[in-house]
């Protein structure tokens, strides 16, 4: 197995030790988060330190994974890719065994798919996008980098999201849409048309 290190360790690092460890690929040697964090155990793996470690952890482990949620505006996400890239860290792709990814679907680096999600033919997902949990990715979405899709959201085919981009739990996007970047969509929204009127 290939060590990984994780960025975060709130909530959305909860999922993702999950999915990682049911991958059988990864082997976690631990998480990063604040200063005061550093020390305690989170589903028994430990915080080894915070971004100013970064440098000296990267002498010894070449993959690191994003584990910090997206909740609306993805600067948090974006800017900790950057310092990964600044310092040549590899993201890998995540994928659950649970989900159902089209082999002639494209996922960029480190983005995960969560347990139950659906990636349907000719879809392309970008860089750093969290797919989560039971959500559906229909024939030839386009999903630009840095992009949430929460819990259960259903993105009907040929729809295309900008970067940035946050789609809530259960929302719904009829198909041949094209979402600008940036955008946040609440949670249940039916998304008809656009602009959302």
């Amino acid at each position: 197995m290939t060590d990984l290190l994780l960025i975060g360790c709130g909530g959305h690092a909860r999922s993702l030790i999950d999915l990682v460890e049911s991958t059988g690929k990864w082997k976690l040697i631990g998480l990063i988060g604040h200063p005061e964090q550093v020390g305690s155990l989170i589903l028994g793996y430990r915080v080894i330190g915070s971004d100013a470690d970064l440098t000296k952890l990267r002498e010894s482990c070449g993959h690191a994974l994003l584990a910090v949620g997206q909740i609306g505006a993805a600067s948090r996400r974006l800017s900790l890719a950057k310092s990964l890239e600044q310092l040549n860290f590899t993201s890998p792709t995540i994928i659950s065994p649970h989900a159902v990814v089209s082999r002639h679907a494209k996922l960029g680096s480190g983005t995960t798919v969560g347990h139950g999600v659906i990636v349907n033919a000719a879809a392309e997902v970008g860089v750093h996008c969290i797919i989560n949990s039971a959500a559906l990715i229909e024939h030839d979405v386009v999903i630009g980098d840095h992009c949430h899709v929460s819990t259960g959201a259903l993105i009907n085919g040929g729809v295309k999201i900008g970067n940035g981009s946050f789609v809530g739990s259960g929302a719904m996007l009829r198909e041949g849409l094209d979402i600008p970047p940036n955008t946040v969509i609440s949670a249940g929204k039916r998304v008809m048309g656009w602009p959302l009127l």
